[in-house]
């Protein structure tokens, strides 16, 4: 069995972070959340990795490399324009040959992994699987409709108007009876060969399509509120482990991860948070739900809730609170007098001010 790892688009929710760094790349509990995927993949014993590349393909493969370092071996596939999923197994056709695979969106998190799933396949192996999940808002993605025996009745990708609450995560199982309906199907009305018109050419033909609702914790990472509400969960799980230089004068409260080579000075962390290497951190307060990256400078400052990516640096900054902060950003304290803003925003910034 492969793997489809899907890790093109421009991810136009997380920006300004993404004008300068692939969505798949944005880190949670100081991870990125492309590796987490890839993680889950390589547990359910899957070695062999398509990876579908856009504009932002340079950055992958410098981050994933060959995939050894996860116990794969990865072959990048590029796709010039985000075309929709099927367009992505279409590219793939020949990396995927007539084996099974399962199809994983690299900025989606599966809690508990895809062990499980996986070999409930390889088992039963029927000609598709997807996993489905109530939502508040299933508007944002792809919508299943299933009927009185719990089988799906239907199928729609994004609707204004959803029939149901199931929308379909970002984990799919197929056979090779898929590039049949791949074929099949034309471009939807959003210009986009659907992952979703595919299954239902094999429900209309009589092949076996499962669902399997997802009882423990996923994500679709497409936004800040959500990346945040991954990072929440993620440091809910993380171990104490204090291997940088803290002095007598700070205090640690609860599960935090202080990575070697990171100093702190005259601070009070209180967990779950977790300090990534190089970073300094001094007269200062790290709140719970707090990951800070590498090579950070944070002084006289207060941050919680937050992720804050590499070489961002905090210099007398009261509260900072429910953000999600770029690398090589700098933030400081700007006098009252004269009473004015003067701001460096990115394109789709949304900036709040109080006063």
């Amino acid at each position: 069995m492969k793997a489809l790892v899907l890790s093109g688009g421009s991810g136009t929710r997380l920006r300004p972070i993404t004008h300068t760094s692939a969505k798949q790349l944005v880190p949670v509990a100081n991870k990125p959340i492309l590796f987490y995927g890839l993680e889950a993949i390589a547990a359910a014993g899957i070695t062999e990795v398509g990876m579908i590349v856009g504009q932002t393909e340079p950055e992958i493969r410098q981050a994933v490399g060959d995939g050894a370092e996860f116990g794969l071996e990865v072959t990048y596939l590029r796709q010039d324009s985000p075309l929709g999923l099927a367009h992505a197994v279409a590219i793939a056709r020949d990396f995927l040959a007539d084996d099974d695979f399962v199809m994983y969106l690299g900025d989606n998190f599966v809690f508990d992994g895809i062990t499980e799933l996986v070999k409930d396949f390889q088992r039963e192996r029927p000609d598709a699987r997807i996993l489905l999940t109530k939502v508040s808002d299933p508007s944002s993605f792809g919508v299943a409709t299933l009927d009185d025996e719990g089988r799906i009745s239907a199928l729609e990708e994004k609707p204004a108007h959803p029939k149901s609450d199931l929308a379909i995560a970002g984990v799919y199982l197929f056979t090779p009876a898929v590039h049949a309906a791949v074929d099949a199907i034309e471009p939807s009305w959003r210009g986009e060969l659907e992952i979703t018109d595919a299954i239902k050419v094999l429900i209309e033909e009589g092949r076996d399509v499962r669902s399997t609702m997802i009882t423990g914790y996923w994500k679709d990472t497409g936004n800040v509120p959500d990346m945040l509400e991954v990072n929440c969960t993620l440091l809910e799980r993380l171990e104490t482990r204090i291997e940088g230089d803290v002095d007598d004068a700070s205090e640690i409260v609860g599960r935090v991860r202080i990575d070697a080579g990171a100093t702190v000075r005259g601070s009070r962390i209180v967990g779950p948070a977790t300090i990534g290497s190089g970073t300094v951190v001094e007269n200062s307060y790290i709140g719970p739900s707090t990951s800070i990256a590498e090579n950070c400078t944070v002084r006289n400052s207060e941050i919680e809730f937050s992720i804050v990516m590499s070489d961002a640096s905090f210099e007398g900054i009261r509260r900072v609170e429910g953000s999600l902060v770029g690398r090589h950003v700098a933030v400081s304290y700007a006098p009252r007098v004269p009473a004015t803003h003067r701001l460096v925003i990115g394109d789709h910034g949304k900036v709040q001010i109080s006063s």
